[in-house]
């Protein structure tokens, strides 16, 4: 690389002499002294315009060195050559003898063929992948299943084969499966780290549903139970591209090699249950990966050894426990509900949306990737969970209130009233279900004066009036200040031919 810039600079702006600028820039000094003159000769000025960048400087030094420009040719059609290619019985020499025909000073044959050869090269540049130890991990379905007959009555189910590949060593992991289902790709996952031993850096699955929630070449959206995986075991997951098979090539090679070295030899044998099936595919397995190379020394199993396992993350101290994740609107009550049980979250999230992770045994709230709530996980439907410290200050204060606290302040009032309220909460399936009758009424006490609403209660028990509403209308009527019908001093004083008194049913 031409020095230029350097040596103008040592020149015009330090004053060196071009011996002094050779040594300092390890040139030879003929060329010091042909870069200064050709710089006088294009009236170059120091210091340089700061737009100037060394490409333009080389230009304006050496532009009557450029070499006289070569007669143009017809240009080539790629495109056309490509396509026509695809014809049956097509040839490059019967389409160069076309080209030409119609373009005498055109290149010859194998500048033509090279030109095509290099356009070509750019149709589908393949990237050769080095895999580093212990970094990638490549998992697929394989395309065949394996048949399992039931012993009882002879029903036969196919089951799908996992596979996982290392990326340095080609180490292979497979077993059998029910489904691509979301729970049977976490556990096959989590069950090929063990067989590993440690976790690789990254994941490289197949745009598959279980997997990826929303395929994407560039950012496609991975199913959250995926990556709560992902982030147990500390690795990291980058789906493969859509429609772009070389991306997991070494997925494709395990998928291929598990299928002609282990499932086409159990192709004749008679499976009764997963469990004698993943049992068979173990013992081939370890063939396989003992298997030595063709074209270089060891086997997987020895290179996965020296070069994958040392350098794989330990795993986790507790095995990821399988969880589902969803979204749930938070109800007005402070509760969501899942399978029919609702469980308390902080009663300000009422109205939005929250993730939830359901496990076998638990269920944890989560707003913004913030935990916000965790119960253990119920199977009674129609029940309530409840945290005090989700509830409203005054719903906790309301917790606070038991039947003896009601019937103590009851009985300050008035014996009436204490009687009321015992009554009120034995009407009840639970005594907790009449505790905001009685509060209600209790508060009466406040707007009509307790002497009142002790006079209300004596009525409202006479009458069995077991309710708030009865005891507020006996006040709002003024009808605790009437003495009640046993109480009237003048009913037995009424006389009247078709009145027969109290007295005619004793």
């Amino acid at each position: 690389m031409r020095k230029i810039r350097e040596v103008l600079r040592l020149k015009f702006e330090c004053g060196l002499s071009n011996r002094q600028i050779a040594n300092s820039t390890s040139v030879a000094r003929s060329t010091v002294g042909d870069y200064v003159s050709r710089a006088r000769a294009a009236g170059i000025a120091w210091p340089l315009a700061d737009d100037m960048d060394d490409q333009q400087l080389e230009k304006l030094l050496f532009y009557q060195v450029l070499t006289a420009p070569t007669p143009q040719r017809p240009p080539l059609d790629f495109s056309y050559l490509h396509k026509e290619l695809k014809r049956k019985g097509m040839t490059l020499m019967l389409l160069w003898h076309e080209y030409k025909a119609q373009n005498p000073q055109g290149y010859q044959y194998s500048q033509f063929c090279h030109q095509y050869r290099q356009w070509c090269n750019q149709l589908d540049v393949t990237m050769r992948q080095d895999h580093r130890a212990g970094e990638k991990l490549f998992v697929d379905y394989s395309g065949m299943t394996v048949s399992i007959t039931n012993p009882k009555d002879g029903m036969i189910r196919n089951v799908q084969i996992f596979i996982a590949c290392m990326g340095a060593s080609n180490y292979t992991y497979a077993e059998a499966t029910e489904s691509q289902g979301l729970a049977d790709w976490i556990d096959s996952h989590v069950r090929a780290f063990e067989f590993l031993g440690g976790v690789p850096e990254l994941v490289i699955p197949d745009n598959l549903k279980s997997g990826v929630t929303r395929a994407c070449r560039y950012e496609p959206d991975l199913n959250p139970t995926y990556l709560d995986m992902a982030n147990h075991y500390d690795t990291a997951v980058i789906p493969a591209r859509k429609r772009a098979p070389k991306d997991k090539a070494k997925a494709e090679v395990g998928v291929q090699i598990v299928e002609r070295w282990i499932l086409a030899k159990l192709r004749n044998r008679t499976f009764f249950s997963l469990t004698e099936l993943n049992r068979a595919i173990a013992k081939l397995l370890e063939e396989l990966n003992n298997k030595p190379f063709q074209k270089m020394p060891g086997t997987r199993k020895s290179v996965f050894e020296a070069v994958d396992k040392p350098a794989l993350k330990p795993l986790p101290v507790h095995r990821y426990e399988f969880a589902w994740w969803k979204k749930a609107k938070v109800n007005i009550d402070y509760h969501i509900e899942i399978d029919r049980h609702y469980y308390s979250v902080p009663h300000q999230m009422v109205k939005k949306e929250i993730d939830v992770r359901l496990t076998a045994n638990t269920v944890e709230c989560f707003y913004k990737s913030k935990n916000i709530a965790a119960h253990p996980r119920s199977d009674r439907p129609g029940r309530h969970t409840t945290l005090k410290q989700h509830m409203p200050e005054r719903h906790q204060r309301y917790l606070q209130w038991t039947p003896e606290r009601l019937l103590r302040w009851a009985r300050q009032i008035g014996p009436s009233t204490a009687e009321l309220v015992q009554n009120v909460m034995k009407s009840r399936i639970h005594p907790q279900q009449g505790f905001r009758s009685c509060l209600g009424i209790l508060q009466l006490g406040k707007s009509y004066g307790e002497e009142r609403l002790e006079a209300a209660a004596k009525r409202a028990n006479a009458i069995g009036g077991l309710s708030y509403k009865s005891v507020e209308s006996i006040l709002k009527n003024g009808l605790d200040q009437k003495p009640l019908p046993d109480e009237d001093p003048s009913g037995d004083c009424i006389e009247h031919a078709n009145i027969r008194g109290q007295k005619y049913f004793q």
